[in-house]
């Protein structure tokens, strides 16, 4: 009697409703176990109790569900402090970024692989992208010397080193993108870039990018570091 009266208790526990949150956590919890590769709609499925088709309302696919976790590691990124100069913020910024990936070693393959898939990031890393420009910005650096930034940086900013910046101009549009008055409303930063750098449409570093440029740029300010620790180090 006792152990049916355990058995009736515990099935009256309320299950917690299936969320588009819900189904990105889980998802990132079991890529964390098993890597991204094994994981599959009916993996996430038996991990939270439900049939796999309950997922599809939430997730469309798989490549849904790959950018919705990237949106949720993005999401663990430490917020910019107020009260710092902009080195010090954009640092702690890449070094928590640096943190997350060490928790998701996962994360970096399928981060390029989604950037270079996708005509534009998510809205998540849109926004994340924008707060990094904006930083540089109130720092006093020209659109300019941004432009030249973020290449340098890459996927720095999202704690591993890959380039982010790649032509996109011969991929569908993706299915979230937003229209271009919607995008400068939400990612002013972003749009200045866009529209006051200088445009090379032949670029194989980026949409719009001049290649050759951008590879001097770095390199010079590579080995002007180099340069300044020399005698240092």
């Amino acid at each position: 009697m006792v152990e049916i009266t355990t058995q009736v208790g515990a099935a009256a526990q309320p299950r917690a409703p299936l969320s588009r949150q819900r189904v990105l956590t889980t998802a990132v919890t079991l890529a964390d176990a098993g890597g991204a590769e094994a994981l599959s709609m009916r993996r996430i499925a038996q991990a939270l109790g439900v049939v796999p088709m309950a997922l599809y309302k939430h997730v469309a696919n798989k490549n849904e569900l790959l950018d919705g976790m990237i949106d949720v590691l993005v999401g663990e990124i430490d917020p910019p402090a107020d009260d710092t100069d902009w080195k010090t913020t954009i640092r702690r910024r890449v070094l928590s970024a640096r943190r997350m990936l060490l928790r998701h070693p996962w994360a970096p393959e399928v981060i390029e692989s989604r950037m270079k898939a996708r005509t534009t990031p998510t809205p998540v890393v849109l926004e994340y992208l924008d707060s990094m420009i904006g930083i540089f910005r109130a720092g006093g650096f020209s659109i300019e010397l941004v432009h030249h930034a973020m290449h340098v940086m890459g996927s720095r900013l999202l704690g591993f080193s890959q380039e982010l910046f790649e032509d996109s101009s011969d991929r569908e549009p993706d299915a979230d993108t937003i229209a271009p008055e919607e995008m400068a409303a939400r990612y002013p930063h972003l749009t200045e870039l866009a529209m006051a750098v200088a445009h090379d449409q032949e670029s194989v570093v980026g949409s719009g990018c001049d290649d050759q440029s951008e590879f001097e740029f770095a390199l010079d300010l590579t080995l002007d570091g180099l340069e300044r620790l020399r005698g240092a180090i």
